[in-house]
C-alpha cells in the first residue's frame, strides 16, 4: 500500500512541473502495482479550484487595510485546492486498488481452497483405495497363514507317519531277517554236512577208481583178445545169416523184395503213418542198415551209419528220457551231425531247447567218441573204462546215455549208470533212453 503522505507528494510534484501545461490538457498518470499497471488521467487544475475559505476576521484592533491579494498568492491557494483534490481523488483510487486487490486475493484463495479440496478428496480417495488394498492383502496374508499352518500340520502328520511307518519296517526287516538267518544257517550247516559227506564220497571213489585202474590196466590185454575174438565170432555168424538168408531166399526168388527207406523221413513221405520196424539203405550204398543189438529193444545204430546218415543233410537230434516214476522229458537240438572215423567220430549239436534240465547235458560241439580200447576223453581216468561204456565223454561230461541199467531193485547210485545230469543230477535212475534224428527242414 502507498502511504497517503507520499501520494500527497507525489501529486503536488506533479502540479509544480506540469503547471504551465496544466490549462491546456489533461495529465496522465501510470502506476505499477506488481504484475498489474494502472493509468490515471489527471483532472484539469483550472476545472478543480475550490472556493477560497473567507479570511478570518481581522482583530479588533485597528489595524491598517491591506491591499488585495496578488496573482502569486491566488495561484498558491488554487494549487492548493488541487493539491486536496487530488489528495481525495487518490484516497479513493487507494480505496479502489485495495477493494481490487482484495477481491482478486479472494478469488485466489477460493481456487487455491478449491484445488486444495480436489486434491483433498483425490487423496481421501487414495487413502480409502489403499486401505481396501491393505484390507485385501491382509485378508490374502491370513489365508496364506492358514494355508502354511495346515500344510506345517500336514506335513509335521506325514513326519510322524514316516517315523512310525519307518519303525514298522525295521522291526519287520529285522524279525525276518532274524528268521532268514536262522533258516539259511540251518540250510547251510545241512550243505556243509553235505559236502563233509560228499567229500567223504568222492575219497572213497577216487579211492575206489585207483582199484579199479589198477583192474583195468591188467585186464586191458584180455579184453582186447577177447574184443577181436567178438569180432571174429560176429563175422562168422553174419557170414552164416547171409548164408542162410540166400538158402531160404532159393525157393522163393519169386518174393518181392521189402520196400527200402533212405530214413524215417522217407518212410514218413511215402504214406506210412505207424510206427514201427522199417529197412533203411543209406545213399550210395547197397547193404541195408542194421546197427548193434535188437531194433525191438535195446539198440545202437553205429558211428559209421550215423555219420553217413546225418553227413548227407542237414539233421536234427531229440533225446527223450523217462525215469521210474513214469516222469517223460525231451532236449532237442536244432542241428545234429557225426563227423567220420578219421575225426573220432566227433559230435556236434547245437541249438538246444527242451525239458530236460536247463541246459542241455550233452558236451560241447567237437567232442570225439571214447571207447574202452580207443580212449579220445580229455581224462586221464579213462572214462569209458569206469563208465562201461562208450560215449562222447569230454572229461567224463554229464552225460551217458550208453550205461549200464540197473533195474529198480537197485538202490545205489552206480557211477556206471545212464546220466543226464542236467536233468536229475546223479541220482537218475531212467528206466528208457532214446536217441532220434530226422531231416532238420521237418
Amino acid at each position: 500500500m502507498i502511504p497517503r503522505r507520499a501520494l500527497v507528494l507525489l501529486a503536488c510534484h506533479l502540479v509544480s512541473l506540469l503547471g504551465p501545461v496544466m490549462a491546456t490538457e489533461r495529465q496522465r498518470h501510470r502506476v505499477q502495482h506488481g504484475p498489474c499497471s494502472f493509468t490515471f488521467v489527471l483532472p484539469e487544475v483550472d476545472h478543480c479550484r475550490l472556493p477560497s475559505p473567507d479570511p478570518p476576521p481581522p482583530p479588533e484592533q485597528d489595524v491598517p487595510p491591506q491591499d488585495k491579494p496578488s496573482w502569486q498568492e491566488r495561484k498558491l491557494e488554487n494549487l492548493k485546492s488541487a493539491t486536496e483534490n487530488n489528495t481525495l481523488w487518490l484516497q479513493k483510487l487507494e480505496s479502489y486498488i485495495q477493494e481490487n486487490v482484495r477481491t482478486g486475493m479472494e478469488e485466489k484463495r477460493n481456487a487455491v481452497h478449491t484445488q486444495t479440496e480436489a486434491m483433498l478428496l483425490m487423496g481421501t480417495n487414495l487413502l480409502s483405495q489403499s486401505a481396501e488394498q491393505t484390507r485385501k492383502l491382509t485378508d490374502v496374508e491370513t489365508q496364506v497363514l492358514n494355508q502354511t499352518s495346515r500344510l506345517e500340520i500336514q506335513l509335521l502328520e506325514y513326519s510322524l507317519f514316516t517315523s512310525r511307518l519307518e519303525k514298522h519296517i525295521l522291526h519287520f526287516l529285522e524279525q525276518r531277517f532274524s528268521a532268514l538267518e536262522s533258516h539259511y544257517g540251518r540250510e547251510l550247516q545241512g550243505l556243509q554236512k553235505e559236502k563233509r559227506q560228499l567229500q567223504e564220497l568222492l575219497d572213497r571213489q577216487s579211492h575206489l577208481v585207483s582199484q579199479l585202474q589198477g583192474e583195468v590196466d591188467g585186464s586191458t590185454a584180455n579184453s582186447t583178445l577177447l574184443q577181436r575174438q567178438q569180432a571174429l565170432l560176429t563175422n562168422s555168424v553174419q557170414q552164416l545169416l547171409a548164408l542162410v538168408t540166400h538158402c531160404n531166399e532159393i525157393p522163393t526168388a519169386a518174393q518181392e523184395e521189402p520196400a527200402s527207406f533212405r530214413d524215417c523221413a522217407d518212410v514218413l513221405r511215402s504214406g506210412v503213418k505207424d510206427s514201427g520196424m522199417h529197412s533203411i539203405r543209406l545213399p550210395n550204398s547197397t547193404q541195408m542198415v542194421k546197427g548193434f543189438g535188437d531194433p525191438s529193444g535195446e539198440h545202437w545204430l553205429g558211428n559209421d551209419i550215423i555219420h553217413q546218415l546225418t553227413s548227407s543233410q542237414d539233421y536234427s537230434l531229440q533225446v527223450q528220457l523217462r525215469d521210474r516214476e513214469g516222469n517223460e522229458v525231451h532236449s532237442h537240438y536244432d542241428h545234429f551231425h557225426v563227423d567220420a572215423e578219421d575225426a573220432n567220430y566227433s559230435l556236434h549239436a547245437d541249438g538246444f531247447s527242451g525239458t530236460a534240465g536247463r541246459t542241455s547235458s550233452l558236451t560241447h560241439s567237437g567232442t570225439p567218441f571214447s571207447t574202452k580200447d580207443r580212449d579220445n576223453d580229455r581224462c586221464t581216468c579213462q572214462c569209458a573204462q569206469i563208465a562201461s561204456g562208450g560215449w562222447w565223454f569230454e572229461a567224463c561230461g554229464p552225460s551217458n546215455l550208453n550205461g549200464m541199467y540197473y533195474p529198480a531193485s537197485f538202490t545205489t547210485v552206480r557211477y556206471n549208470g545212464i546220466k543226464w545230469y542236467y536233468w536229475k543230477g546223479p541220482t537218475l535212475m531212467a528206466t528208457m533212453t532214446t536217441m532220434m534224428v530226422r531231416p532238420a527242414n521237418l
